[in-house]
């Protein structure tokens, strides 16, 4: 809809006249049956409703119509809040992982130093992708998923990250990731 449509400027001026007078019937009746804050967020779905549903709301008493709604809303937000506590108590019940990958707090001895070192001369963006790639050993499209990036963009940032990441930990003397300090020289 356009600004100047009259259609819509007449639908906003209806919506704005009755909304003042329904808001706080609807902020009491909430209140007398949820908490302060699900009362709140019903009372926003609600307003969201009855703007959307504004051409099917009476013209004369709106408000025991905009109480249905709520009711709706309300019970909508408790079958919610019953499936987060359903899922949360299910994800409680499940095993960690057998194996996990060390993680910085993990990593110990005098090399994981210099790499602790090394990740902490990375911008932070730098050492996400690092960290993504190596320790949560994710692909460049999972990763562009994560870092909403595109896979050819998280290729090429993971190409030039690891290539930093070598610099710095050859110039502390340390091994870079994988590889082996002689990699490719013969002794």
């Amino acid at each position: 809809m356009a600004d100047d449509d009259p259609r819509a400027a007449e639908r906003r001026a209806r919506f704005e006249a009755m909304a003042p007078g329904l808001i706080e019937p609807l902020r009491r009746f909430l209140a007398r049956r949820t908490d302060r804050a699900g009362a709140d967020d019903v009372l926003a779905e609600t307003l969201l409703v009855c703007w959307r549903r504004l051409d099917d709301m009476p013209q004369g008493a709106p408000l025991p119509w905009a109480y249905g709604v709520a009711r709706h809303c309300l019970a909508n937000a408790e079958r919610s809040a019953r499936r987060q506590v359903r899922v949360a108590a299910r994800v409680a019940t499940v095993d960690p992982p057998a194996q996990t990958q060390p993680g910085p707090a993990d990593l110990a001895g005098a090399g994981d130093e210099r790499l602790q070192e090394a990740l902490a001369r990375l911008t932070a963006t730098e050492g996400e992708l690092i960290r993504l790639w190596a320790w949560e050993q994710l692909t460049p499209a999972e990763i562009a998923e994560v870092l909403d990036l595109t896979p050819n963009a998280v290729s090429i940032r993971l190409h030039r990250v690891r290539e930093k990441l070598r610099r710095i930990l050859r110039k502390s003397g340390a091994a870079p990731g994988h590889e082996e300090a002689t990699e490719g020289r013969t002794p």
